[in-house]
């Protein structure tokens, strides 16, 4: 066959075909170049879901006359102008395909009015596209797109029902709007208004729209961060690590307040909340990340989803170690207790040594044939620890002359599993051995990286199959296997040969490990699956290192429990990510005995 130009309109369609999948697709598209005209105010409005009708009305700059027709033309755009340009993207469109493409594959009508002229003009491409007519309009831009597929019956038939349709335009006004907190959103289904969304230009104002868009529940349960270094900016709100989801539904990443899908960014938040959260679940986050437009690369894909950045592996690292460290805060402890050791007791451990009482204090944590020495009895003091024959009366006393920390002071022992403590908000419940696995853990952890790292020859070297890549690979980051206590050379084009390890991965299987590592380092440019099966082992040493269930603990060790809590990190959950306490306010006690009613 010869080779023949397509018309315009074919090319249009195969344009249409790769951004405009759905009706939220062309609402997108739209929204989007709203958003580049600075439009404060954005209604959408849609009809049997987007099938019948979508118009999307702002009140942005508006199109100059002469560029009316212009507009509806292939790659015609008013953002860049340049090849060069495209190093330095800082709007939502940039290609020029949106509205021709729109207009190829259904009835489009676009209306527009600059605030200098003298009135509106609208353009019918369905019928005239380069005639234009006087029109009304008090300002901006109207586009209406009509009849979605009325020439393509083939991609029609594909559309789901108007409820389907609706929910994922729904979708994507909400997500516009958790990142463009200036502008005002309406969508309209059918002439009723179904999603009102006010500009927020207040902290309050800001808590509020998450609150409309992802429900009050997450707004409670999630903590605000703002961050800044070298360049990069990560701000928003993630979910507690107690609050989570059995779906990755309400996650929410930005990039210049751009919507990306982008595998690094899921990397690193999940390594973030590694050690906090329960098998099977999925944390909640509205995350905004910004830097320099020059430091991204937006033009990957037609739909603007995806992204790639100059430098991922500072990126990957920025996001990890800012949600991490935000992570290790302790939910609802305000502040960590002030140490006196003039005049305290010793952190002590949290039961006394007895025959047969599963102490940890003064324990060698066997790992692999290596070990690590941690005594629970370390030289950290606490004040406020009361003596087992402590009277009541003075217990009111050293109450009301000592400002009480954050979990408060234990009063009883339930079950021989729960610490029921009193603090200035009502009740704390305490899983003693969850938080005191998280405690020992942590501890583990920090005698861990404080020690260097011991290797030990491997007995009979051994080989492992890897791709070219990988070896490729291998090599350039023998340094950092070296730094982490291996000896690893390549031993040919597909193979790898492993002479010496850490001591602690003795007993682990290292042809997946080292797997692992060199695909992440393939993908990410770093690796923590080292620290991550390394911190598995400490992790099973902790939970056989803790107290048991029904031990009975004194007063003094149930308070050292408690103010060891507030000393560490990521306390407010076990390594498995249960919830090692819950606290009860007064008001809430008084509601369930119907007090002051």
């Amino acid at each position: 066959m010869r080779i023949n130009q397509l018309s315009p309109q074919t090319v249009n369609q195969i344009a249409a075909g790769e951004i405009i999948e759905r009706p939220a697709s062309v609402a997108k598209e739209l929204v989007e170049n709203s958003l580049d005209a600075g439009a404060s105010e954005i209604t959408v409005s849609i009809e049997l879901g987007g099938k019948q009708l979508i118009q999307v009305h702002d009140n942005g700059s508006g199109i100059h006359k002469e560029d009316m027709t212009l507009a509806l033309s292939r790659h015609a755009t008013s953002k860049i102008t340049e090849v060069s340009d495209l190093n330095i993207i800082d709007s939502m469109g940039f290609r020029g395909e949106a509205l021709p493409s729109i207009a190829s594959v259904s009835k489009l009508v676009l209306v527009s009015r600059q605030n200098d002229a003298a009135h509106a003009w609208k353009i019918e491409h369905h019928s005239d596209p380069k005639a234009l007519v006087p029109d009304a309009l008090p300002g901006g831009t109207r586009v209406e797109v009509h009849q979605l597929f009325h020439n393509l019956p083939a991609r029609k038939k594909f559309l789901k029902t108007d409820k389907t349709e609706y929910s994922h335009l729904e979708n994507l006004v909400k997500r516009l709007a958790l990142a463009h907190f200036d502008v005002a959103f309406t969508l309209r289904h059918n002439s009723k208004d179904t999603l009102i969304v006010s500009a927020a230009r207040t902290p309050q104002d800001r808590d509020r729209r998450i609150a409309s868009v992802l429900g009050g529940e997450f707004i409670e349960n999630s903590l605000f961060l703002e961050y800044q270094s070298g360049g990069l900016s990560l701000s928003g709100w993630i979910g507690k690590p107690t609050f989570t989801r059995s779906r990755q539904d309400m996650q929410y990443f930005y990039v210049n307040k751009r919507m990306i899908r982008d595998k690094l960014i899921n990397h690193a938040i999940r390594q973030a909340y590694q050690d906090v959260i329960y098998h099977n679940r999925f944390p909640a986050y509205v995350l905004q990340l910004e830097l320099n437009p020059a430091s991204v690369d937006v033009n990957v894909h037609p739909t603007k989803h995806e992204v790639r950045f100059r430098d991922s592996r500072n990126i990957h690292d920025f996001v990890y170690h800012t949600l991490k460290r935000v992570i290790a805060e302790v939910p609802g402890v305000d502040h960590v207790v002030e140490r006196d050791t003039a005049n305290s007791h010793t952190a002590g451990s949290f039961f006394r040594s007895s025959p047969g009482s599963g102490s940890a204090a003064g324990n060698q944590y066997s790992v692999g044939s290596g070990s690590l020495s941690l005594s629970v009895s370390d030289q950290r003091t606490y004040s406020g620890l009361y003596a087992e024959n402590t009277d009541e009366r003075t217990l009111n006393k050293m109450e009301s002359d000592t400002d009480i920390p954050p979990l408060g002071f234990a009063r009883a022992q339930i079950h021989g599993v729960y610490i029921l403590a009193e603090n200035k908000n009502g009740l704390v419940i305490v899983d003693m051995h969850a938080a005191h696995e998280r405690v020992t853990y942590e501890r583990l952890k920090a005698a861990r990286d404080s020690q260097a790292i011991i290797s030990q020859p491997v007995l009979v070297p051994e080989t492992i199959r890897v791709t070219p890549d990988d070896a490729e690979k291998l090599e350039e980051h023998s340094a950092l296997f070296a730094d982490l206590g291996f000896d690893i050379q390549r031993s040919g084009p597909e193979s790898i040969m492993v002479r010496a390890i850490p001591v602690v991965f003795s007993q682990t299987e290292l042809a997946p490990l080292v797997k692992d590592m060199l695909a992440e380092l393939r993908q990410f440019g770093s690796s923590r699956k080292m620290e991550e099966a390394a911190n598995e082992l400490l992790s099973t040493a902790a939970c056989h290192g803790s107290i048991r269930a029904n031990r009975q603990l004194t007063m003094d060790e149930m308070n050292a429990l408690l103010r060891d809590m507030e000393l560490t990190e990521r306390s407010g959950q076990c390594n498995h990510g249960r919830p090692t306490w819950k606290e009860i306010s007064l008001k809430e006690l008084d509601q369930l005995f119907l007090r002051g009613r």
